[in-house]
């Protein structure tokens, strides 16, 4: 038999189905790939080849690899910050800032357990990232950051301890808490959260004692 007469590979047949869950579809296969191979290896070919489909039929739903990671962020990122969002204190009462934060240790470790795929998404290193989703990743942290200053800013307030840089400390905890979180999901039992937890109430206390 010549080269000619052997058969060729087919490529991965499509069966037709709705646009909508074609691109659900294809977005579950990206953040499959980014998950387990890391965003190195995201490609038009690794999206098509996890969701068993040809080339073709990923760009039928998305005209480029921008703007399907862009359609993954959207996705994924807008329950994301919503959960982020609900870890900050939500009492007026800021006497006792050091519980507060403890609390919030205590939330954000319930938030990467109960969505851990999409937090890896999140909090991979920055070096490998797409700039499309380097910029959207940088855009929402800022926007937490800010959040986390307006609630220093009051807490901070007429207190001892005025002088302290509302912006600083925002960045600095923010730093942190995004350290501890990609710990917990690269290499889990690194820190126990309740020691953890204990620990941020310990720091901050002496840091940020009770204000009555």
């Amino acid at each position: 038999m010549t080269s000619e007469d052997k058969p060729r590979k087919r490529r991965p047949y499509a069966p037709r189905v709705p646009i909508e869950q074609r691109r659900e579809q294809l977005l579950d296969a990206a953040l499959a790939v980014i998950v387990s191979e890391g965003y190195d290896r995201i490609s038009i070919d690794a999206i098509a080849k996890r969701a068993g489909v040809a080339r073709s039929v990923v760009y039928g739903a998305y005209d480029n690899l921008d703007t399907l990671l862009t359609a993954l962020l959207d996705r994924q990122q807008a329950h994301a910050y919503d959960s982020l969002l609900a870890t900050l204190p939500d009492s007026t009462d800021s006497s006792d800032p050091a519980t507060f934060a403890a609390e919030t240790v205590h939330r954000m470790s319930a938030m990467l357990h109960q969505d851990p795929d999409t937090w890896r998404l999140i909090l991979s290193p920055p070096g490998n990232m797409p700039t499309v989703v380097r910029d959207r990743i940088e855009a929402d942290r800022e926007r937490f950051r800010r959040r986390v200053e307006v609630w220093l800013s009051h807490t901070l307030t007429g207190t001892d301890h005025d002088s302290l840089d509302p912006r600083v400390l925002a960045h600095a905890l923010v730093a942190c808490a995004e350290h501890f979180g990609r710990l917990a999901l690269t290499a889990p039992g690194t820190f126990d959260p309740a020691h953890l937890i204990d620990q941020v109430r310990l720091i901050l206390g002496t840091l940020w004692p009770r204000t009555r």
